[in-house]
Formats: C-alpha cells, structure tokens, sequence
C-alpha cells in the first residue's frame, strides 16, 4: 500500500505567505524522508488561504532537495488551461524530477476561483473531460495531433518532448461519486482520489464506485487496476487521543469556519439542516470520516476501509495547519513509524 499527501496548501491570511511556502516545502522534504510514497499540490486563485496559484513550480523546487518521493498535482483546474500547456510543463517537471512526476487534474471546486475565471458549473465536467482526452493524445503520440472539439480546436500540434515516464507520465483525478468521471478514471488507467466519507449527494458504496471505474477500463480494453485507488482522509496522531484533540480542536474550527463560507458547508453537517453554529470538532471529524487519535486509531481506520471496500492501493492524507509544524511534524513521524509498516513490506 501507498502513502501519499495532498497539500492545498491552508494557510491563515494574516500569516507571512513567504514563511508559510517554506514551510510547505518543508513538509514535502520531511515526508520523503519518513518514506511516504506521493506528494500533491492544488492549484488555487483566491479566496486568500489557498495560496499556490502554480503548483508546478513549488513541486520543481521541492524537487531539487528531495530524494524518491513522487510529486503530483492536486489538482490543476483542466478549464483553466490549454491542454497542450498542462501536458507540457507537466512532461518537463517529469524530466527535471526523472520520472517522479503525477499529473491530477480536476474541474475546479473552489467556488471563488470560478467566479474569478466567470466560470459556468455546467462546462467544467464537459471541458474536463475533453482536456483529459486530449492530454492523452499528447502524451502517447510520436506525430502531430489534430483536434475539433466543443471547448479546444488546434491543428498539427506536437510535443516536442515527451514525458520521461513511458509510455507516458501518470494521471490522476478526484471523483467522489460522478459515474462519467468514474469511468474516464477506468478509460484511461487514471489514479483514483476518492473521499473516504459518503458524500450527502451519493448514496453508492465504494464498492460501487469501483464498479464504474472498472467498466471504463473494460470499455478501453484494459483491466481496472486497485493499486491506483487512493481513499482520500486527514489524520492526526498523538500519544493520546486526548492530546491529538487537544492540539487540533480549535484548528479544524477555525478551517471549517473558512470552507463553510465559501459553500462547502454540506460536505461538514451529520443533517442536511445542521449550520455552523452547531458543528463541533467533533461532528466534523465524524462527517468527513477522519481521524484525530493514536496510530492505533489509524491502523483500524484503515483495516476498516480495506474491508469496506474490498482493496485499495493507498491512503492520501490531506495535509493542513491546524496547530503547530513540530506536532504535525511529529504526527507524521508517529504515522511512519507505527501505521505504515502494517500495511507496506517496511515491517520486521
């Protein structure tokens, strides 16, 4: 199993944003020292706490210091960008990391980003869709591609340098419960980013959704692969559980506080009446199936999903800031340690 982390990143506006970015950086190089096995990044451009507008670059720099780690992004907004450019500077971090690069790509979720771009919620899935296929086409073709299509049209355009992953650089995309997105992740042998909690607007099981992922790989001629599934989660570890709630309680308000005004407020209620001012740290972590807790507390959490869903390929943390850098340091250094080699070839 893979261990992987996806970094917004989250940070306090009235923070220094420069400190903050190292502090990033920081973390990718401790978590490849501590052996996990991914790294993403999002892309964002407002809303002033998720502040990496191009995660390419900052995936570069931790790059040149780090040593194995894989480094992805989570996600570019595909609407946003040409294709040819996503599959471009995504080929060129590829060689600079010498094939440790992930290209995730997705709508767009962050409801601030898309009134910036004066972006339609009913062309992101259509644009996403036709980017990924055309991003495709360019990775695996040697000659010059054409393309006709609602969104993009070019004639004659090549890459002039492939991805040094081959045949091609790997792709990933989140989808929570989508069937068209579920099958293009299966259609084209994507990594799989998938929310450990049943989302309010779903009632499939994660059994199911594998199910949607399989027959688009079946449809393509290929085989669905659960080794590219990763169950999305966040989790904080201490000695106690006491003391892992302690040093997080008023962090994940503080975070709730912002997701829930820029209308991610559903993704945190037990009740589809609840507000904010009845969430509690407790009835956030409840809803969104994380773990604030010991490494035991992980390890069940996990042989939990394995049984739950029959097999996946990873868990993907989401990183946050929600106390201080040593005691997340020291979460991650406990995870390591303890939860890990349960579940890799690590262990003694």
């Amino acid at each position: 199993m893979k261990f992987s982390f996806f970094m917004m990143p989250l940070h306090d506006p009235r923070e220094n944003p420069t400190l903050a970015f190292e502090r990033d950086i920081a973390l990718i190089h401790l978590a490849d020292k501590l052996g996990f096995d991914e790294f993403y990044i999002g892309e964002h451009h407002s809303g002033g706490w998720e502040t990496m507008p191009a995660p390419e670059m900052a995936l570069a720099m931790a790059a040149a210091t780090s040593h194995r780690i894989r480094l992805g992004t989570s996600v570019f907004s595909a609407p946003f960008h040409h294709p040819f450019h996503l599959a471009e500077r995504m080929c060129f971090l590829d060689h600079l990391t010498r094939g440790r690069a992930i290209l995730g790509v997705g709508p767009c979720s962050l409801v601030t980003d898309k009134m910036l771009f004066n972006m339609d919620d009913k062309v992101l899935y259509p644009m996403l869709h036709e980017a990924i296929d055309v991003i495709v086409r360019l990775l695996e073709s040697d000659d010059p591609i054409s393309h006709k299509g609602r969104y993009w049209q070019f004639e004659n355009m090549r890459l002039q340098l492939r991805s040094y992953q081959q045949p091609r650089l790997p792709l990933a995309m989140p989808s929570a419960a989508t069937p068209e997105n579920l099958e293009l992740i299966g259609r084209h042998g994507m990594i799989w980013l998938s929310p450990a909690n049943r989302v309010a607007r779903s009632k499939m099981t994660h059994q199911e959704r594998w199910s949607l992922v399989e027959k688009g790989a079946q449809a393509a001629g290929r085989t669905a692969d659960r080794d590219n599934w990763r169950i999305v989660t966040n989790m904080y570890l201490a000695e106690t559980a006491d003391q892992a709630w302690d040093d997080v309680r008023a962090g994940i308000m503080r975070e709730t506080r912002y997701f829930s005004s820029i209308g991610f407020e559903p993704l945190y209620r037990q009740h589809p009446e609840q507000t904010f001012d009845e969430f509690t740290p407790e009835s956030v972590v409840e809803a969104r199936d994380w773990v604030i807790g010991t490494p035991d507390d992980a390890i069940r959490w996990i042989e939990s999903k394995i049984e739950e869903t029959g097999g996946f390929g990873g868990g993907f943390l989401t990183a946050n800031e929600r106390t201080s850098f040593d005691k997340i340091s020291r979460s991650l250094e406990m995870f390591a340690r303890y939860v890990m080699p349960r579940f890799t070839a690590r262990s003694g």
